[in-house]
């Protein structure tokens, strides 16, 4: 004798009668529940913070599909000296928030290093770009390197590769930015996603 699958077990259960099944009632309305959206439309500017290499990018994200408005990787010169770099890093960002007018700014939170230069450097390059948009009242949002991935590629250990690729084909690039680039567009797009 054949054995019959659950479902068609079920389905002649309920045919038969044997089993009553429930039905639904509509519920009476009420006052409308507040909606708890995530996510943000409109200009945001992210910023992916080093002292030799802070990538930016701008993306607009107003219509259903989001743009790449700018990018750009700021590579300076080991013979620069800190306060040097951090005037051209303020000088940076000031001229792509002139130019797009940005509503938001998203930036890659402060991680855990054990060299305290690198932590000093990090924290003096997030301290001139900050300092720019606070003077222009533009509001900032800090995202975990975790978060940022997941938000974007859906796992929080990505690649700099995996996350390049994915910010090519979403605002569907011919090829993929340089990777402070992409992360700064990265961090962006995870505001876009997840920011309130």
């Amino acid at each position: 004798m054949a054995r019959n699958s659950a479902r068609s077990l079920w389905t002649a259960k309920i045919l038969q009668g044997n089993l009553s099944v429930k039905k639904q009632v509509a519920l009476p309305r009420t006052s409308k529940i507040p909606e708890t959206r995530r996510g943000v439309r409109g200009i945001i500017l992210g910023i992916d913070p080093s002292l030799r290499g802070t990538g930016l990018a701008v993306i607009d994200t107003r219509e259903a599909k989001p743009k790449l408005l700018a990018s750009r990787t700021l590579k300076l010169s080991a013979k620069l000296a800190v306060y040097e770099c951090l005037g051209q890093i303020a000088a940076a960002v000031e001229a792509l928030a002139t130019t797009y007018q940005p509503s938001h700014v998203a930036i890659e939170a402060t991680i855990y290093v054990q060299n305290f230069r690198t932590a000093q450097a990090m924290g003096a390059s997030r301290g001139a770009a900050l300092s720019v948009v606070a003077r222009q009242g533009i509001k900032v949002s800090e995202y975990a390197p975790k978060r940022i991935k997941m938000a974007v590629t859906g796992h929080g250990s990505a690649s700099k590769e995996q996350v390049a690729r994915m910010i090519q084909t979403v605002f569907q690039l011919p090829a993929a930015l340089p990777w402070d680039e992409s992360d700064a567009a990265a961090i962006a797009l995870c505001h876009a996603y997840t920011g309130r």
